[in-house]
């Protein structure tokens, strides 16, 4: 196959790792890159297959002013909800390209580990499993792919394990213990679980790879930067000086601000998401714990 990534920030450079074991890859993003097969924007649109790995809330500026439909399939990376909206990215690339010619993927893979070639294991989500199929195929033999066609389970568990990640690192900032830590993380895959059967995801996704296999990853760990977040927030720390630290995108502050817009508008019940919405709002994180343990 001949992939063209476009996006060449962490997760984006580690699928280009990944996918030029096996196949013809190049690679496109705003800024130009001193990365092997860079190319230009036009000549990456010019395959047929795609991986998008764009930052959640800037698809649809990006679409709007730089994609030409060609006929091409499109691998969704990003993990998101678009805040403006409440907009799911299958409704917003959807806007732009056929759901059979969209697939989304998902699973524990921190990019740096996929850099190293270290085992991992993903899953392919689309209304096409023809399409889902073809992407798993090109895989190279360290990670290890799975075929579905929730697309909603998967950007649903995708997003929302960013931003129980954001309450892991609170956690462990508070110092609060493994007992906690293990509650919170279980409870966060209830809550997700509730929230993406609202909108017709299968109860099963959430139990998956991209569910909780995702979540019990990014949620206990400093690698993930939503994790870093959080832990930032219980040290006292601004969030504005937590992102400039990170200088990456934390796609769980977003995507807490369009939970909180969605529950608020469907009347769902998400307390931790409620939580981690009200501390990124800037209530203090120990008082946000006591909240929820007497909620």
């Amino acid at each position: 196959m001949k992939i063209a990534i476009i996006g060449a920030g962490k997760w984006g450079q580690a699928l280009y790792h990944a996918y030029k074991q096996n196949n013809e890859v190049v690679i496109n993003s705003r800024s130009p890159k001193d990365i092997e097969n860079f190319v230009s924007l036009d000549e990456a649109l010019s395959c047929n297959y795609l991986v998008m790995a764009i930052p959640a809330q800037a698809v649809r500026e990006w679409m709007e002013a730089n994609f030409e439909d060609r006929g091409q399939n499109l691998l969704v990376a990003a993990k998101g909800i678009e805040v403006a909206t409440g907009a799911f990215l299958n409704e917003v690339y959807g806007s732009f390209v056929e759901a059979d010619r969209l697939a989304f993927i998902s699973g524990p893979s921190f990019a740096s580990e996929v850099q190293k070639s270290l085992p991992t294991a993903l899953k392919i989500s689309s209304s096409s499993k023809e399409l889902a199929q073809k992407y798993v195929d090109a895989l190279p033999s360290f990670i290890k792919g799975y075929v579905d066609s929730d697309v909603v389970g998967a950007e649903v568990s995708g997003a929302y394990k960013n931003v129980i990640a954001i309450a892991g690192g609170v956690c462990d900032g508070l110092e609060l213990g493994n007992n906690a830590r293990a509650a919170l993380i279980s409870r966060g895959l209830v809550e997700m679980t509730r929230f993406g059967k609202k909108f017709g995801a299968r109860r099963r996704t959430f139990l998956s790879l991209g569910g909780s296999g995702d979540l019990f990853l990014t949620a206990s760990s400093s690698l993930s930067r939503n994790y870093r977040v959080g832990f930032g927030l219980a040290q006292g720390k601004k969030l504005d000086n937590i992102v400039e630290e990170l200088g990456e995108v934390a796609e769980g502050i977003p995507t807490t601000k369009a939970l909180h817009f969605i529950a608020q508008k469907e009347n769902i019940y998400l307390p931790i998401a409620s939580e981690v919405y009200k501390m990124l709002e800037g209530k203090e994180p120990s008082i946000c714990v006591e909240d929820l343990l007497n909620g």
